[in-house]
């Protein structure tokens, strides 16, 4: 028996246009059928307006019109995501409603990939982002707000879960690349190539796939840079392989195996206090998993074992000068759960269990190797009550530093019609500091090299309460919907810093902070025609430090997209994207302060032509209007892309 609920979609309703189309969502009556359905939320399957959570889909289609490196490429223009700069070279990080990037938990099939205790967040996040190649990816879910009822640790802000194309029975097989060039500065091309083959190795019984992706791109130099010589964006070299296996029992069990690898090189040039260093980082990361899936008469249950390792090589220069070697880290992470589906009566019932164990060796700190175990349980129920939609959950995590933590959440949907509901819920999430924040034999470089910070063994988890309340309205044509949300942290785990008079040699880290993230988002969709749409979203974020008053840094209370579909004809289809983020404080290493950014906006255009069955092409302009951000953006390099053009070709058999 499934427990999967039906949900069907059509596509040309995704996400879409403003809370202010909402009064016209008493002109249609029509019932919603929905392709795309979301399982991160609950694991359990649902459409975007049933679904218990603030959430979006990212689909195949939709990867396929504009050059895509990596998921915060993805995702950048969803409701609520800020796609913030984190480094003086073009690194970056997704942040979700003005919450940190290390609030953001990264899923790939719903396992978390983390190197975070192998670098700083500023480098850890970035590198998971493109650990996965976006040749392989089916649809990307995103959900807004956290989710430590299902996944613990790490998911205070949201959850991003990239579902992987899987393997068919019939051969499928394509090649595809693209090109992209900057109209302005020197270099900063970017080369990406792509092969897929997918098919039978047994006809209805072992099917396999198998994924090559390979991205070089040149550092990008640009005379608003402020020292002469040095990098907006570093050069990178990226190759992925990626392989899967599905062997198919029988008609109730599967066995599913993947494999992947990546090797990431970066170099860059970058301005250290008017000092021309380089940084040159290279990570191999290698991913193995194996998972039992059962549709039972009465249940289904799925057991999986997942193993990533991640080997960092870090031959910076301010790390080589000042520790006198190069840095060699290494992060093992082994996972096994188990999950069971089942309904009792009118409830479907879904609970599992986790172990976590993380392993971690630096030879320039942790005298020896660090390991650190983690176990939970979690259970929950979705149950209706007339026309109101219950999911109660709750897991228990017990972590061998922390000791035990409980993350409760309750959702509810009311369904004022079948295409308009009302929904809301209220959850507990908590974030355990990480190996580099708590070990004291560990230190981190910082003050761009003239000081460092040790992790504090006294710290206490972060715990945050969060709520949310919208509405959200579907049809054929129009999508409207709005939602307000407020997060509430606790206990925020802060790095001490330099500042005014005060620069200490060495610094560590403090419970000290509460934070307060509140404020709504708009979005919507209106098709005019079966070839003509509309789409846009708004989100504003509060983001205040509740011990200064003062708002986050790198959180822009303004962020908004709008963009048109037009498919002009049959085989020629033509996109218009904007982009604004608002102003937002930037923190100035040179001042020890803090300073207003501007606000910028950005206009991009692409077109897709489907030439034969076999071959579509593609083309378009990136920041048309060559946008520049303000010199107190350019004053710590963090420099905005300026106009590109790209072309791209695939090739389907």
């Amino acid at each position: 028996m499934s427990f999967v609920r039906n949900i069907n979609r059509r596509h040309a309703i995704s996400i879409g246009v403003l809370g202010g189309l909402l009064p016209f969502a008493a002109l249609a009556d029509n019932s919603v059928t929905l392709q795309d359905s979301i399982v991160t939320a609950t694991q359990t399957a649902h459409s975007e307006l049933s679904v218990p959570a603030s959430a979006s889909v990212i689909t195949r289609a939709e990867l396929d019109k504009m050059p895509v490196y990596d998921l915060a490429d993805a995702i950048k223009r969803l409701p609520g995501v800020h796609i913030n700069t984190s480094s003086a070279y073009g690194r970056k990080e997704i942040k979700i409603r003005g919450m940190d990037s290390d609030y953001t938990l990264l899923l790939v099939n719903g396992r978390r990939i983390n190197s975070r205790d192998a670098l700083t967040s500023n480098y850890a996040n970035d590198f998971d982002l493109s650990s996965i190649p976006m040749a392989a990816v089916e649809r990307i879910e995103v959900i807004r707000g956290p989710m430590s009822s299902l996944y613990g640790a790490d998911a205070l802000g949201g959850v991003v879960n990239i579902i992987l194309r899987q393997p068919t029975n019939a051969t499928e097989a394509g090649v595809a690349y693209s090109y992209e060039h900057p109209t302005e500065g020197d270099n900063g091309d970017v080369h990406q190539t792509s092969g897929y083959l997918s098919g039978a190795l047994v006809e209805n019984k072992l099917l396999g796939n198998l994924i090559v992706q390979s991205t070089d791109q040149s550092a990008w130099q640009t005379d608003q840079l402020s020292l002469t010589g040095t990098d907006a964006v570093e050069q990178r070299q990226g190759d992925n392989v990626l392989g899967s296996l599905s062997w198919l029992l029988d008609e109730q069990q599967s066995i599913d195996l993947d494999v992947s690898h990546r090797e990431d090189d970066r170099k860059a040039r970058w301005n250290n206090f008017g000092a021309l260093v380089t940084n040159v980082q290279n990570m191999d990361r290698t991913t193995f998993g194996v998972t039992h899936n059962g549709n039972w008469d009465s249940f289904n249950s799925r057991v999986r074992y997942y193993y990533e390792d991640v080997e960092l090589s870090d031959d910076s220069e301010i790390m080589t000068k000042l520790r006198g070697r190069v840095g060699k880290v290494e992060q093992n992470n082994h996972t096994v759960d188990g999950q069971v589906s089942t309904t009792l009566g009118s409830h479907l019932l879904t609970a599992g269990s986790e172990l976590r164990r993380t392993t971690l060796t630096h030879n320039q700190n942790l005298g020896s190797e660090t390991e650190v175990d983690q176990q939970a349980v979690y259970l929950q129920d979705e149950f209706s009550l007339g026309a109101l939609d219950v999911t109660l959950g709750g897991r228990w995590d017990d972590h061998e530093v922390y000791g035990g933590k409980f993350s409760p959440r309750l959702y509810g949907i009311y369904n004022l019609t079948d295409n308009w509901v009302l929904k809301g819920g209220a959850g507990k999430a908590f974030k355990a500091p990480d190996i580099t924040q708590s070990d004291d034999t560990y230190s981190v470089l910082a003050c761009r090299g003239m000081c460092q910070i040790v992790g504090n063994p006294d710290l206490k988890p972060e715990t945050s309460v969060s709520y949310e309340l919208g509405t959200l309205y579907q049809n054929e044509r129009l999508q409207a919907g709005i939602m307000f949300f407020n997060n509430d942290i606790e206990d925020m785990i802060v790095s001490d810093s330099w500042r005014a008079g005060y620069r200490p040699k060495v610094m560590t880290y403090t419970n000290v902070s509460e934070a307060r993230i509140q404020g709504y988002e708009l979005q919507g969709r209106y098709a005019f025609t079966d070839t003509l749409a509309v789409h846009a979203n708004y989100t504003y974020s509060d983001a205040e430090d509740r011990d200064t008053g003062e708002q986050l840094n790198y959180s822009p209370q303004h962020v908004a997209n709008a963009g048109i579909d037009w498919q002009a004809l049959p085989a020629l289809g033509f996109n218009l994207d904007y982009q604004y983020t608002g102003s937002q404080m930037l923190v100035v290493p040179a001042k020890s302060a803090s300073f207003e950014s501007g606000a910028y906006d950005t206009v991009s255009v692409s077109t897709k032509y489907q030439a034969t069955k076999e071959l579509a092409l593609k083309a378009g302009l990136n920041n048309l209007t060559n946008t520049k951000r303000d010199d107190v953006a350019q004053s710590i390099d963090h420099i905005l892309m300026g106009r590109t053009v790209f072309v791209g070709f695939s090739y389907d058999l």
